[in-house]
């Protein structure tokens, strides 16, 4: 799939794996194990530009898109989909001031994370997981600006990140379409941090509650006006869920190396594990689920930056897919390594672990299947 790449995009891809072999690998079984926070990974990617990707050149970015963020995504996640995920949901948080932020947000806060300032993008909560739209966090608009209340449950870089995308009603009366984004900066009066969630993959990187209690915000924090927040949210998903589907794919492949090189190894009836049929096979179709998630996510993110102005359903599909294959592939890398597969030693324990949640968050898979069905209806007549 390398074939239509650029030059740069393959010297970003080479950088994210060098990265990811020499300075991740070391240290996942520790960071997954302690559920440590990676600051120092965090600071190698910046250092080396790599929070740059996904910010245009005049807010000191490199001006890349949604197949680059990708591709370091993937590679990142090959080794370590924890240290990938904080890296991506940077990205995430970054996107609703990208597409939606004035030049005086823009300004401000683009520079500081092309430069490496964490980032994380607030919408959950106990009432509102899949049913986005029932958020119950406040934003009373007064004199001095906004004054927040309510709790974000499960939000990736909680506590970590220092610039917040934060989703509250302004008009309660008007459901979803009463929603608004802000801007929140860590440090803010009356913005603390609650419980850090206890998770069964993904543990080095931070989920956390986001807490206000009156905090107050300037009137220009909010992004774009009032009444967007839910517009804002449903674009921003659609931009960011090629990158989940990165993360599954790069899991995937991850576990499909791991698992060749395990039965390459295993000698088992005189003979490498890898040359009995059944389990070639199963490595094979490994193999090729891989390859087709590979595909799909390249050429979804492909078309977004080609300048596709719809593309709800395909990036829908690639989540999907890409999610549910990840999940097969690492159970299947268990199966082969057998005993050895299922102990922390080996790394496909952890890949299987951290697979689960590529088929959760950002839309289950099941509320994504739904949305991309309503896509299909859309279509009625198009060839009439």
């Amino acid at each position: 799939m390398e074939y239509f790449l650029t030059e740069q995009q393959k010297t970003i891809k080479a950088l994210a794996r060098r990265i990811a072999e020499e300075r991740v690998l070391p240290v996942r079984a520790e960071l997954d194990e302690k559920e440590e926070f990676p600051w120092a990974i965090m600071k190698d990617l910046a250092d080396a530009d790599l929070f740059r990707i996904f910010v245009p050149e005049q807010y000191d970015g490199l001006g890349g898109g949604s197949l680059d963020l990708c591709l370091v995504v993937e590679e990142l996640s090959r080794v370590c989909s924890a240290i990938a995920v904080s890296y991506a949901a940077t990205a995430l948080g970054a996107y609703a001031i990208l597409l939606y932020g004035n030049e005086d947000q823009k300004k401000k806060y683009l520079p500081q994370i092309a430069g490496g300032k964490i980032s994380a993008f607030g919408l959950t909560e106990s009432t509102a997981g899949s049913d986005a739209g029932n958020i119950k966090t406040t934003a009373q608009k007064t004199p001095e600006g906004y004054i927040i209340n309510g709790t974000k449950q499960f939000i990736t870089n909680g506590g970590e990140a220092e610039i917040y995308t934060v989703i509250a009603l302004t008009d309660k009366t008007r459901g979803a379409r009463g929603a608004s984004a802000f801007i929140v900066e860590k440090g803010v009066e009356g913005f603390t941090f609650g419980k850090k969630e206890k998770k069964m993959g993904i543990r080095a990187s931070s989920t956390r509650e986001l807490v206000f209690r009156n905090c107050l915000v300037p009137a220009e924090s909010i992004i774009n006006k009032e009444g967007m927040g839910f517009i804002v949210v449903m674009k921003v998903l659609d931009y960011s869920r090629p990158g989940i589907g990165a993360q599954a794919l790069g899991i995937s492949q991850g576990a499909l190396e791991a698992a060749v090189d395990y039965t390459r190894q295993r000698i088992q009836f005189g003979q490498p594990l890898i040359s009995l049929p059944v389990v070639a096979q199963k490595l094979a179709d490994m193999a090729i689920k891989t390859e087709a998630a590979r595909a799909l996510v390249y050429s979804v993110a492909k078309a977004i930056d080609s300048g596709q102005k719809n593309f709800t359903e395909e990036s829908a599909m690639a989540k999907v897919f890409a999610s549910d294959m990840a999940m097969q592939v690492t159970t299947d890398a268990v199966q082969v390594c057998g005993g050895a597969g299922y102990m922390r030693d080996y790394p496909v324990e952890k890949m299987m672990r951290d697979a689960k949640i590529t088929q959760i968050y950002e839309g289950s898979n099941e509320v994504l299947r739904n949305v991309i069905g309503i896509e299909l209806r859309k279509r009625k007549g198009r060839r009439e």
